[in-house]
């Protein structure tokens, strides 16, 4: 296949938490003429003036906009990449190949400009990047995924995924990991941990009902935390209806005080994802 035949796909996504705002995009192009590509050397990915790029060492440029959203930041690692799975391979379903390769960026510094609303706003923060591919697909009788990214005031981070089955079961090879402060990871089979729905929200769109509130438990480190939306209406009607959004939580960790804010990244609730991914 020629570069000029493939065919680049890009969400994105600006949550307006104060003006109860949401602006979801997607955006198809070709390769051809250099309207979309990714390079490893120098990293660069885009779709035409959408892109992701590496200015320094360690440092990347994000950029994103539509006639009613944009940002454009610079994001700086703290930590090292985090290799979820085994050493980066991150099993999906009990077939032989239903896989991914998955890491993660986590705790980056953020800074740059955001505009929504018709205002441009000068920013700082942290940032989450995941970066997951594979050739698979969802396994027959699962439905879709919930994934959950969260970092923690100490400096911590948390990343689970819960692969949910049309018999109402978890995914036996549902899994995450802990990112301590210091970088020092705790990998997460199933058995390790709990994700509790706590309320739910039903899409005046789509009409899809989709968790709004959840208890997360991880005896293994500690960690005992619940959280809701930010904002309820973070639903992206796009050629896949999902939930992706802005969340926050508070809890202990091993008993002492702790918040964190992140995204959640919720499918299959608005029809089923089975044979996707």
């Amino acid at each position: 296949m020629c570069i000029g035949d493939r065919a680049y796909l890009a969400h994105f996504a600006i949550s307006d938490i104060d003006a109860d705002a949401f602006y979801p995009a997607e955006r198809f192009s070709r390769g051809a003429a250099g309207l979309a590509g990714a390079t490893a050397e120098p990293y660069r990915v885009w779709l035409e003036d959408w892109s992701v790029e590496a200015i320094a060492p360690g440092q990347v440029r994000l950029r994103a906009q539509t006639a009613d959203a944009a940002l454009d930041l610079v994001l700086t690692e703290t930590l090292p990449p985090v290799l979820h799975g085994d050493d980066g391979l991150s099993q999906k379903g009990p077939e032989p190949g239903n896989a991914s390769y998955y890491y993660s960026i986590v705790q980056q510094q953020a800074a740059g400009t955001v505009r929504a609303g018709g205002e441009t706003h000068d920013v700082t923060g942290l940032a989450w990047k995941d970066h997951e591919w594979s050739t698979s697909a969802l396994s027959e009788g699962a439905i879709g995924w919930d994934w959950i990214s969260l970092q923690m005031d100490d400096g911590g981070a948390l990343m689970l995924f819960e692969i949910r089955r049309a018999d109402g079961t978890r995914e036996p090879l549902s899994a995450g990991t802990y990112v301590a402060p210091d970088g020092t990871l705790t990998h997460l089979a199933a058995g390790d941990w709990t994700l509790e729905v706590t309320d739910t929200w039903v899409s005046p769109n789509s009409g899809g009902e989709y968790p709004a509130g959840w208890r997360i438990s991880v005896p293994s480190v500690g960690l005992e935390l619940t959280g809701r939306p930010q904002m309820a209406n973070q639903e992206l009607n796009v050629s896949t209806t999902y939930w992706e959004g802005a969340v926050e939580f508070s809890g202990t960790l091993r008993r002492a005080p702790i918040s964190a804010e992140g995204y959640i990244e919720l499918t299959g609730y608005a029809g089923s994802m089975e044979g996707r991914l």
